[in-house]
C-alpha cells in the first residue's frame, strides 16, 4: 500500500467546453441544439472507447439520483434531465456529461494521489473533441466556460482526502484557510456546495485562468502532498496521545454498525468513516478498501432503492442496517 493511499481516496480531472455559437444551456435555442451537441459527442466516443450512453430524460428521477450518488454526474445534469446525457466507460473512471452546466463536461477519475494519470487519459478524448467539434476558444480568455471560474483551461483538478484526525483535533477550518491563500478551495464529498460528511474534503483549484494544465495539477498536488502529511501526523498524533480514547470510539462504532436493527444515511456515513479511522489506526481489519469504500453510496436512498425496490419509507432504515451491517461484517474484522 502506499504512503497515502488511506488519506487520497481519489483524483479527478474535469474540463469543461463549449459549442461555439450555441448559447449556454439556460438559454439553448431549441432542442435541435442539444441533439446537436449530443450526436457530435456521441459519434466521437463511439470510435474512441467502449461507453455505456444514458439519456437522463429516459431515467426515473432515482435512477438518476443513484448516478448522483456514485458520483457520476451532477445535479446541474439531473436539473437538466430533458435534454441531458451521459456516456459512462465500463470501468466508470471516465465520464463525459452532455447539456450540463457547460455543453461537455469531461472527466476522468482514477483511484489514489496522481492526477496525470486521469489527465493524460482525459487527454486523448478532448483531442478528438477539440479537432472534430468547433468549441469556443478566445486567444485572451481561453476556452469559454458558463462559470467564470473555468474560463482559461476549463480544468478542475481534485483530489478527495479522507482526513478523520484532523478534523477530529479542530484543524479543518485552518486548512480552509490556507487553500484559498494558495488559489485552492475545499469543498465537501458532492462537491461545490456540500457538506463533508465522513470526513471526505476535497481539494481543487478555484480557478482556472492564468495557468497551464501542468501547473494547476502541479499547484494541487503539492497542496495536497501537504495536507496527507499534515493527517498524517495527525494520526500518529491520536495514537501516541489518546489510543485508548480512539480505540473505544472506533470499536463502539465498529459493534454499533455490524449490530443495528436501524440506520439512517447520515449516520451510515458516520459510522463508516469511524471504522475507517479505526482501520488507520491499527485497531480493525478491512480487506478491500475498494468494496468497503462502496457502501458509502450503496447504503444512500437512491442506491438503495436500486437494489431493494422497496417501496415503505418507513422501511429504509431497516433495510440499510441490514444490508450495512451484513457487508461490514464481510469486509472487516477486529485485530
Amino acid at each position: 500500500m502506499e504512503l497515502y493511499d488511506t488519506i487520497a481516496i481519489s483524483s479527478r480531472i474535469r474540463l469543461a467546453r463549449n459549442v461555439d455559437g450555441l448559447k449556454f444551456y439556460t438559454k439553448l435555442q431549441s432542442d435541435v441544439d442539444a441533439e446537436y451537441i449530443t450526436s457530435s459527442v456521441t459519434k466521437i466516443l463511439d470510435g474512441l472507447d467502449v461507453f455505456n450512453f444514458l439519456s437522463l430524460k429516459q431515467l426515473s428521477l432515482s435512477e438518476c439520483n443513484a448516478l448522483f450518488e456514485q458520483h457520476l454526474i451532477s445535479k446541474e445534469l439531473i436539473e437538466n434531465k430533458d435534454i441531458s446525457s451521459v456516456a459512462i466507460s465500463e470501468d466508470e473512471k471516465m465520464i463525459i456529461m452532455i447539456n450540463e452546466e457547460d455543453h461537455i463536461r469531461e472527466q476522468a477519475i482514477e483511484s489514489g494521489f496522481n492526477l496525470y494519470k486521469p489527465y493524460r487519459k482525459l487527454k486523448v478524448i478532448d483531442d478528438q473533441i477539440i479537432a472534430n467539434i468547433p468549441i469556443a476558444f478566445d486567444e485572451k480568455w481561453g476556452f469559454i466556460t458558463a462559470s467564470p471560474s473555468n474560463l482559461g483551461t476549463g480544468m478542475r483538478a481534485s483530489v478527495m482526502l479522507f482526513l478523520p484526525a484532523l478534523d477530529r483535533l479542530g484543524r479543518i477550518n485552518a486548512l480552509i484557510t490556507s487553500a484559498k491563500e494558495n488559489g485552492l478551495t475545499v469543498r465537501g464529498i458532492y462537491g461545490e456546495g456540500s457538506k463533508a460528511l465522513g470526513q471526505f474534503y476535497q481539494i481543487s483549484n478555484q480557478c482556472s485562468l492564468g495557468l497551464n494544465e501542468n501547473e494547476i495539477i502541479d499547484q494541487v498536488s503539492e497542496f495536497g502532498y501537504e495536507i496527507c502529511q499534515k493527517e498524517q501526523e495527525a494520526r500518529q498524533y491520536l495514537l501516541e496521545n489518546e489510543c485508548e480514547k480512539y480505540k473505544d470510539i472506533t470499536l463502539r462504532a465498529y459493534g454499533v454498525i455490524t449490530n443495528c436493527f436501524a440506520l439512517d444515511e447520515e449516520e451510515m456515513i458516520s459510522l463508516l468513516s469511524s471504522v475507517k479511522l479505526g482501520q488507520v489506526l491499527g485497531f480493525i481489519d478491512i480487506k478491500s478498501e475498494e468494496e468497503f469504500q462502496k457502501l458509502y453510496f450503496e447504503g444512500t436512498k437512491a442506491n438503495l432503492k436500486e437494489l431493494f425496490e422497496f417501496f415503505d419509507e418507513k422501511k429504509e432504515n431497516i433495510i440499510r442496517a441490514e444490508y450495512i451491517s451484513n457487508k461490514v461484517k464481510s469486509l472487516t474484522e477486529r485485530r
